[in-house]
Protein backbone atom coordinates (compact mmCIF):
# COMPACT_ATOMS: atom_id res chain seq x y z
CA UNK A 1 0.00 0.00 0.00
CA UNK A 2 1.24 3.80 -1.08
CA UNK A 3 0.44 6.93 0.66
CA UNK A 4 0.26 10.15 -0.37
CA UNK A 5 0.67 13.72 1.61
CA UNK A 6 -1.58 16.69 0.08
CA UNK A 7 0.75 19.62 0.70
CA UNK A 8 -0.12 22.00 -2.47
CA UNK A 9 -2.38 24.14 -0.24
CA UNK A 10 -1.33 27.46 1.61
CA UNK A 11 -2.91 27.30 4.46
CA UNK A 12 -3.85 31.29 4.51
CA UNK A 13 -5.18 30.98 8.28
CA UNK A 14 -1.37 30.29 9.57
CA UNK A 15 -0.66 33.83 8.40
CA UNK A 16 2.62 35.15 9.16
CA UNK A 17 3.86 31.39 10.36
CA UNK A 18 3.79 29.85 6.53
CA UNK A 19 5.05 33.30 4.81
CA UNK A 20 8.33 31.59 4.30
CA UNK A 21 6.99 27.24 4.09
CA UNK A 22 4.46 25.02 3.51
CA UNK A 23 1.95 24.28 6.59
CA UNK A 24 3.22 21.06 6.68
CA UNK A 25 6.79 21.92 7.73
CA UNK A 26 5.16 24.54 10.52
CA UNK A 27 6.69 23.05 13.96
CA UNK A 28 4.60 21.09 16.65
CA UNK A 29 6.78 20.53 19.72
CA UNK A 30 9.75 21.11 17.96
CA UNK A 31 8.94 18.92 15.11
CA UNK A 32 7.69 19.55 11.79
CA UNK A 33 3.55 18.40 11.05
CA UNK A 34 5.47 16.64 7.60
CA UNK A 35 7.86 14.68 9.73
CA UNK A 36 4.91 13.47 12.45
CA UNK A 37 2.91 12.06 9.03
CA UNK A 38 6.18 10.15 7.35
CA UNK A 39 6.99 8.62 11.07
CA UNK A 40 3.25 7.51 11.57
CA UNK A 41 3.28 6.24 7.55
CA UNK A 42 6.30 4.71 7.93
CA UNK A 43 5.68 2.64 11.22
CA UNK A 44 2.82 1.35 9.87
CA UNK A 45 5.13 -0.38 7.22
CA UNK A 46 4.44 2.10 4.06
CA UNK A 47 7.23 2.59 2.75
CA UNK A 48 6.18 4.01 -0.94
CA UNK A 49 5.15 7.46 -0.24
CA UNK A 50 4.05 10.57 -2.53
CA UNK A 51 3.38 14.67 -1.85
CA UNK A 52 1.22 16.78 -3.81
CA UNK A 53 3.30 19.85 -3.80
CA UNK A 54 2.25 23.05 -4.95
CA UNK A 55 2.86 26.81 -2.86
CA UNK A 56 6.92 26.73 -1.98
CA UNK A 57 6.75 23.03 -3.57
CA UNK A 58 10.68 24.06 -3.69
CA UNK A 59 11.14 23.44 -0.26
CA UNK A 60 9.21 19.96 -0.41
CA UNK A 61 11.68 18.36 -2.68
CA UNK A 62 14.39 16.45 -2.30
CA UNK A 63 12.88 14.53 0.88
CA UNK A 64 13.04 10.88 -0.60
CA UNK A 65 9.05 11.21 -1.45
CA UNK A 66 7.78 10.94 -4.80
CA UNK A 67 6.34 14.45 -5.67
CA UNK A 68 3.07 15.17 -8.04
CA UNK A 69 2.86 18.59 -8.62
CA UNK A 70 -1.05 20.85 -8.38
CA UNK A 71 0.36 23.95 -10.43
CA UNK A 72 -3.00 25.43 -10.29
CA UNK A 73 -2.70 25.25 -6.52
CA UNK A 74 -3.65 28.71 -5.87
CA UNK A 75 -7.41 28.25 -7.95
CA UNK A 76 -8.02 24.46 -6.75
CA UNK A 77 -9.56 22.62 -3.83
CA UNK A 78 -7.95 19.63 -2.53
CA UNK A 79 -9.74 16.99 -4.54
CA UNK A 80 -7.81 18.50 -7.64
CA UNK A 81 -4.35 18.04 -5.54
CA UNK A 82 -5.23 14.29 -5.04
CA UNK A 83 -5.98 13.99 -8.76
CA UNK A 84 -2.69 14.77 -9.62
CA UNK A 85 -1.76 11.47 -8.02
CA UNK A 86 -4.11 9.91 -10.48
CA UNK A 87 -1.09 7.82 -11.37
CA UNK A 88 -0.86 5.79 -7.75
CA UNK A 89 -4.68 6.10 -6.69
CA UNK A 90 -5.47 3.95 -9.96
CA UNK A 91 -3.11 1.11 -9.58
CA UNK A 92 -3.36 0.01 -5.56
CA UNK A 93 -4.77 1.34 -2.38
CA UNK A 94 -3.45 4.73 -1.37
CA UNK A 95 -3.55 5.97 2.42
CA UNK A 96 -4.22 9.75 1.72
CA UNK A 97 -3.47 12.14 4.08
CA UNK A 98 -4.17 15.76 4.87
CA UNK A 99 -0.49 17.80 5.59
CA UNK A 100 -2.00 20.50 8.53
CA UNK A 101 -2.47 17.15 10.82
CA UNK A 102 -1.09 14.69 13.21
CA UNK A 103 -1.81 11.04 14.41
CA UNK A 104 -0.09 7.71 14.97
CA UNK A 105 0.87 4.74 13.21
CA UNK A 106 -2.36 3.33 14.81
CA UNK A 107 -4.63 4.98 12.85
CA UNK A 108 -3.07 4.29 9.23
CA UNK A 109 -3.11 1.14 10.52
CA UNK A 110 -6.94 0.81 11.55
CA UNK A 111 -7.03 1.69 7.36
CA UNK A 112 -5.09 -0.25 6.30
CA UNK A 113 -7.17 -3.15 7.69
CA UNK A 114 -10.32 -1.83 6.40
CA UNK A 115 -12.24 -3.59 3.80
CA UNK A 116 -14.23 -0.83 2.19
CA UNK A 117 -13.09 0.90 -1.13
CA UNK A 118 -13.04 4.07 0.07
CA UNK A 119 -13.03 4.28 4.31
CA UNK A 120 -11.97 7.83 6.88
CA UNK A 121 -11.30 7.59 10.26
CA UNK A 122 -12.39 9.83 12.71
CA UNK A 123 -12.86 10.72 16.31
CA UNK A 124 -15.66 9.47 18.31
CA UNK A 125 -14.17 11.71 21.23
CA UNK A 126 -14.17 14.98 19.60
CA UNK A 127 -16.00 17.00 21.30
CA UNK A 128 -13.64 17.73 23.95
CA UNK A 129 -11.14 18.64 21.87
CA UNK A 130 -13.29 21.15 19.56
CA UNK A 131 -14.58 22.98 22.74
CA UNK A 132 -10.97 23.73 23.95
CA UNK A 133 -10.20 24.79 20.05
CA UNK A 134 -12.82 27.18 19.47
CA UNK A 135 -15.14 27.59 22.45
CA UNK A 136 -18.19 27.21 20.65
CA UNK A 137 -17.51 23.35 19.01
CA UNK A 138 -20.03 24.05 16.22
CA UNK A 139 -18.03 27.06 14.71
CA UNK A 140 -16.21 25.11 12.98
CA UNK A 141 -18.16 21.29 13.12
CA UNK A 142 -19.47 19.45 9.83
CA UNK A 143 -22.01 16.88 10.24
CA UNK A 144 -21.05 13.47 10.59
CA UNK A 145 -23.49 10.61 10.94
CA UNK A 146 -23.55 6.72 11.07
CA UNK A 147 -25.47 4.13 9.80
CA UNK A 148 -25.91 0.71 11.96
CA UNK A 149 -23.10 -0.72 9.79
CA UNK A 150 -20.40 1.74 10.41
CA UNK A 151 -20.84 3.52 6.88
CA UNK A 152 -21.82 6.99 6.50
CA UNK A 153 -24.62 8.23 6.41
CA UNK A 154 -23.62 12.54 6.26
CA UNK A 155 -20.69 14.66 6.43
CA UNK A 156 -19.69 17.79 5.49
CA UNK A 157 -22.93 19.65 6.03
CA UNK A 158 -23.28 22.47 8.45
CA UNK A 159 -24.73 20.81 11.94
CA UNK A 160 -27.71 22.33 14.17
CA UNK A 161 -26.87 21.12 16.91
CA UNK A 162 -23.81 18.74 18.38
CA UNK A 163 -25.86 15.64 18.11
CA UNK A 164 -25.48 15.59 14.26
CA UNK A 165 -21.72 15.01 14.90
CA UNK A 166 -21.20 11.48 15.79
CA UNK A 167 -17.41 11.76 15.56
CA UNK A 168 -14.87 14.23 14.19
CA UNK A 169 -13.46 13.62 10.24
CA UNK A 170 -9.93 13.73 10.75
CA UNK A 171 -8.55 14.50 7.12
CA UNK A 172 -6.61 11.06 7.12
CA UNK A 173 -8.62 8.12 4.72
CA UNK A 174 -8.17 5.45 2.34
CA UNK A 175 -9.21 5.14 -1.39
CA UNK A 176 -8.71 2.00 -3.18
CA UNK A 177 -8.99 1.82 -6.78
CA UNK A 178 -12.86 0.86 -7.04
CA UNK A 179 -13.37 4.05 -4.34
CA UNK A 180 -11.23 6.35 -6.38
CA UNK A 181 -13.21 5.37 -10.20
CA UNK A 182 -16.45 6.64 -7.98
CA UNK A 183 -14.73 9.68 -7.08
CA UNK A 184 -14.10 10.09 -11.47
CA UNK A 185 -17.32 9.19 -12.30
CA UNK A 186 -18.71 12.02 -10.11
CA UNK A 187 -16.72 14.34 -11.19
CA UNK A 188 -17.28 13.63 -14.68
CA UNK A 189 -21.12 14.67 -13.94
CA UNK A 190 -19.78 18.02 -12.83
CA UNK A 191 -18.00 21.07 -14.58
CA UNK A 192 -14.60 21.88 -14.16
CA UNK A 193 -15.26 24.67 -12.21
CA UNK A 194 -17.33 22.30 -9.76
CA UNK A 195 -14.29 20.12 -9.93
CA UNK A 196 -11.96 22.87 -8.92
CA UNK A 197 -14.40 24.08 -5.94
CA UNK A 198 -14.57 20.52 -4.47
CA UNK A 199 -13.64 20.01 -1.22
CA UNK A 200 -12.84 16.29 0.38
CA UNK A 201 -15.77 16.13 2.68
CA UNK A 202 -18.24 17.46 0.04
CA UNK A 203 -16.77 14.97 -2.83
CA UNK A 204 -17.78 11.90 0.23
CA UNK A 205 -21.16 13.28 0.68
CA UNK A 206 -22.03 12.99 -3.31
CA UNK A 207 -20.54 9.63 -3.32
CA UNK A 208 -23.11 8.76 -0.10
CA UNK A 209 -25.71 10.41 -2.22
CA UNK A 210 -24.87 8.31 -4.96
CA UNK A 211 -25.26 5.39 -3.25
CA UNK A 212 -22.68 3.11 -5.48
CA UNK A 213 -19.52 2.68 -2.78
CA UNK A 214 -20.75 2.92 0.69
CA UNK A 215 -17.77 5.07 2.77
CA UNK A 216 -16.72 3.20 5.80
CA UNK A 217 -15.75 5.49 9.11
CA UNK A 218 -12.93 3.92 11.25
CA UNK A 219 -12.53 5.08 14.87
CA UNK A 220 -9.63 6.47 16.24
CA UNK A 221 -8.93 7.31 20.09
CA UNK A 222 -5.38 7.92 20.31
CA UNK A 223 -4.20 11.44 20.27
CA UNK A 224 -4.23 13.78 17.22
CA UNK A 225 -4.83 17.26 16.22
CA UNK A 226 -5.30 19.59 12.96
CA UNK A 227 -3.13 22.78 12.75
CA UNK A 228 -5.53 25.11 11.74
CA UNK A 229 -3.72 28.36 13.55
CA UNK A 230 -0.81 29.82 16.26
CA UNK A 231 -3.70 29.45 18.64
CA UNK A 232 -3.75 25.10 17.87
CA UNK A 233 -0.24 24.81 17.98
CA UNK A 234 -0.33 26.33 21.77
CA UNK A 235 -3.77 24.37 22.53
CA UNK A 236 -1.69 21.41 21.49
Amino acid sequence: MKAIILAAGRGSRMKDLIDERPKCLVELRGKPLLERQLEALREAGISEIAIVTGYKRELLTNRGLTEFHNSRWADTQMVSSLACAQEWLQSEPCIVSYSDIFYDAKAVVSLMECSGNIAVTYDPNWLELWEKRFGDPLLDAETFRLNTDQTLAEIGNKPKSVNEVQGQYMGLLRYTPEGWAEVLRIRAQITPIECDRMHMTGTLQRVIEAGVVPVYAVPYEAEWGEVDSADDLAAY
